[in-house]
């Protein structure tokens, strides 16, 4: 049996070095940032989507309260008037676990989110989501 041959057969088999296991390491740590950010922006954008067409689901059930009783609920009763008039089982919160404001501006219902941040205003993922197109931002 040939000496060298007994070295290089165990050294085949020895595994991997520190400086190769930490290539691997550092390889898996940058998959899985960008893997991160990707999926982090396709959340904030399904949250926006999610809010948006809650409001539609209001705005329906607010129609459905309207013909059932003639007027759209004011202001100070709010959404809860859909629940009383069986449009809704029970009132949803917005993606961001915050309660949809609901506004009658001279018979017109309008029902808002006030984004991430949950305060009127603000821009990006803190924009508040409205019923009326003028007020709606997605940005």
């Amino acid at each position: 049996m040939n000496p060298n041959k007994s070295k290089q057969h165990r050294r085949r088999h020895r595994g991997m070095t520190l400086i190769e296991i930490m290539v691997v390491i550092t390889i898996l740590g940058l998959i899985a940032t960008a893997v991160g950010v990707s999926v982090m922006d396709s959340l904030k954008a399904a949250k926006k989507d999610k809010a948006s067409l809650d409001i539609k689901a209001l705005e329906t059930a607010l129609k459905l309260h309207y013909t059932k009783t003639g007027h759209f609920p004011d202001t100070q009763a709010g959404l809860g008037a859909l629940v009383e008039s069986r449009a809704l089982e029970q009132l949803p919160k917005d993606p961001w676990q915050n309660d949809y404001v609901y506004l009658n501006e001279g018979g017109r219902p309008v029902v808002i989110s006030y984004g991430a941040d949950g305060a009127a205003g603000g821009e990006g993922d803190d924009a508040d989501i409205s019923s009326t197109p003028a007020n709606s931002q997605k940005g």
